[in-house]
């Protein structure tokens, strides 16, 4: 039962500090209510004798601290979920965007969730397809895997992710939770137009904050996607997997609330709890025994700086299970999606490709891509220094080797979704410009397969 207190002692940006006798939760939600009877809510960020600081989800601008009365409800933030809400775009405190009614929630879930329980989770092992040759050939994606996204400012990062929503597809009951995080409104509308024309919308669900709408519901966002999504998976059996976009600026809305909280700073401002938040988000991901459905995660990042030991990438580095670098060089050669697979890693890409998954020959035709594109990524380095006159002719076909793998392979544009045959097939056709002694990662039965008993040019 709620009960109003007439308590609010300091108002402070999006900060309330309420003094008086009453013992709320962490995280319970409040209401204030203001004279003209406006009602506006938040949630308890720190609770000590007496003293309550509440950070705000709407603006406190106009809020008269010796008239504004305060209600603790009982209860923590929950988000109402059924299965309606898939095809609807909400915002970051779960009100539709779309201009249709509140779907009719089927059962109240709190955002925070439950840990998994390790025991009860299944090693994740089934191939997920995005679409993207240097994702899936390279770098494969495994169903209930967490693997992120190192991009930087100005690369096409939103472009990928609405491409991979709009593309990716794995066997069985599939759907796509986005959520995306202080993004400006002509990405927001980018999004939903590009996933609304293909007819990806029917089959996703997308939660957006805007970069000016309020920073708390940047805090709150990622979790009610992922709440929206473990519905959907453990109780409907569906395989989900989340998006989530930019967590550099949800790491940047905790350094703000930490600091207003005048919390002692860690590395670079972050809060020193920055690891155990993220791993709060990313640890959601998995799949758990008994259950048919899945959670697949892709948190997405800017690199400040392009500097791959930031805070936000390198602790994202440690809890995730790998990560797909975009880069700047590539992209400047347009190239697109300009993905970087000798720098990328898929720690779980051996456990999703293979016979009953992709097909018998992917892991021999995978390393044998990577080792002849490392080799002509040399080769182009020494031909800056020497110059090509001073190559060898088997320098040269691998020098060749790298500019056609760029072109033909790692670039597909935005609009072309290739299935794992067609990624494969591609790569065979790009080895058969070295010669056969070269192709030392793979088997001899598959180069007969696919190559024939002909020589090697």
């Amino acid at each position: 039962m709620s009960v109003k207190f007439k308590g609010i002692k300091e108002i402070a940006g999006s900060l309330v500090l309420v003094e008086g006798n009453f013992r709320p939760k962490y995280e319970e939600l409040v209401e204030i209510e203001l004279p003209g009877g406006e009602i506006r809510r938040g949630r308890v960020l720190e609770a000590e004798e007496k003293r309550v600081l509440v950070q705000m989800f709407e603006e406190t601008r106009g809020m008269d601290a010796s008239e504004g009365e305060v209600r603790f409800l009982g209860k923590t933030m929950t988000l109402g979920v059924s299965e309606e809400m898939l095809g609807r775009v909400f915002d970051g405190a779960a009100n539709p965007m779309d201009g249709h009614p509140m779907p009719v929630a089927k059962k109240e879930m709190d955002i925070n969730g439950n840990p998994i329980n390790p025991y009860s989770r299944e090693f994740p092992d089934d191939f997920l397809q995005t679409g993207i040759s240097s994702i899936d050939g390279l770098n494969t994606l495994v169903r209930g895997q967490k693997l992120p996204i190192f991009s930087a400012s100005g690369l096409p990062h939103s472009k990928i992710a609405t491409q991979i929503a709009r593309q990716a597809k794995i066997d069985g009951n599939f759907s796509v939770v986005f959520g995306a995080m202080g993004i400006t409104f002509e990405e927001s509308q980018y999004f939903i137009n590009e996933l609304r024309e293909t007819g990806a919308l029917q089959r996703s669900i997308l939660f957006i904050n805007t970069a000016d709408d309020p920073v708390i519901e940047r805090v709150t966002l990622p979790r009610l996607a992922l709440t929206a999504a473990e519905y959907l998976a453990f109780e409907k059996d569906q395989h989900v997997l989340v998006i989530l976009i930019d967590m550099t600026n949800y790491c940047e809305a905790l350094r703000e609330i930490s600091a207003a909280r005048k919390e002692v700073p860690g590395r670079r401002g972050y809060p020193g709890y920055l690891y155990t938040d993220l791993a709060s988000i990313y640890e959601r991901a998995g799949i758990i025994r008994g259950k048919e459905g899945s959670v697949t995660q892709i948190p997405i990042l800017t690199m400040p700086e392009d500097d791959k030991t930031h805070p936000i990438p390198d602790l994202t580095g440690y809890i995730t299970e790998g990560q797909i670098i975009v880069s700047r060089s590539l992209q400047q050669s347009g190239i697109s999606p300009p993905i970087d697979v000798l720098n990328s890693l898929s720690r779980l890409k051996n456990k999703g490709v293979g016979e009953g998954k992709t097909r018998h020959d992917h892991s021999g035709i995978s390393n044998q891509l990577f080792a002849a594109y490392a080799k002509g990524q040399e080769v182009r380095e020494l031909a800056v220094i020497l110059g090509e006159g001073a190559l060898s002719e088997i320098d040269r076909k691998y020098l060749q080797f790298a500019e056609d793998f760029e072109k033909r392979f790692i670039n597909q544009g935005e609009k072309e979704n290739r299935d794992i045959k067609k990624t494969l097939d591609i790569g065979w056709d790009l080895v058969k410009t070295l010669p056969r002694e070269e192709l030392k990662r793979v088997k001899e039965e598959e180069i007969k397969e696919f190559l024939g008993d002909g020589s090697q040019n």
